[in-house]
């Protein structure tokens, strides 16, 4: 059954390669899946971190998977899991991309690189220019600045200013200040996990009013470069 919020004719929203991605993160539940058909995000994320609320097993996670539409990519996040786990996901297919939310080292991304031949993320927890500055270097496919895990808080975002290369923007982003982020630091993509939330579950509506952001953002002329300051 349609859900209540989607009576409405539904325009895709447009993808374009060169433009801001957006990757919506923490999908637990059955109808979060529909809702991401709705909306068509870049990436949606499973979390495989047994503290969170958010948690997902293989199983489901597979289940997910074929429910999603194609071109809907899927992001595992993990927190110090064992690699062969890791693995098996993305070899299975499960999963397109991996996200490293621990205290994984520079051997333990190129490790997952060799096996597997799909994309890995690396968090990094930003507190200071110093944090950006360690990481940008990584043989990461992107770096993902957050302001830890699972805060659901901002950073200063201008400790971003001037990296040369492709990395993703999470922590605290929400409808309300998602405009001024991506004008602010220009990201290859933004996170938002708990911004298309109410009462620690996902929301339709906050979700629609991201991607039309977003939208509004990629049809602006200077919207195609990343990296902003």
């Amino acid at each position: 059954m349609k859900n209540k919020f989607f009576t409405r004719n539904f325009v895709p929203y447009r993808k374009v390669e060169d433009f801001m991605k957006v990757k919506m993160c923490g999908l637990y539940r059955p109808e979060d899946i529909d809702y991401a058909n709705e909306v068509q995000p870049d990436y949606v994320g499973f979390v495989f971190y047994p503290k969170s609320h958010r948690v997902v097993t293989k199983e489901q996670a597979a289940k997910y998977r074929k429910k999603l539409l194609p071109g809907i990519r899927t992001v595992g996040v993990f927190v110090n899991e064992d690699p062969k786990n890791i693995i098996e996901l993305l070899e299975e297919d499960i999963l397109d991309v991996a996200q490293l939310h621990g205290d994984e080292t520079e051997e333990d991304i190129q490790y997952l690189q060799a096996v597997c031949g799909k994309p890995v993320i690396k968090a990094v927890k930003v507190r200071d220019r110093y944090d950006v500055e360690a990481w940008l270097d990584s043989s990461a496919d992107y770096l993902l600045f957050d302001n830890g895990m699972g805060t659901g808080q901002a950073f200063d975002w201008s400790v971003l200013g001037g990296i040369d290369r492709e990395f993703f923007l999470a922590g605290g982003l929400h409808p309300d200040n998602l405009a001024e982020a991506m004008e602010a630091v220009r990201p290859y993509a933004v996170d938002i996990s708990s911004g298309i939330e109410s009462d620690r579950k996902k929301d339709p509506e906050k979700m629609h009013r991201i991607m039309e952001l977003v939208e509004r953002y990629r049809n602006k002329p200077q919207a195609s470069k990343s990296g902003g300051f």
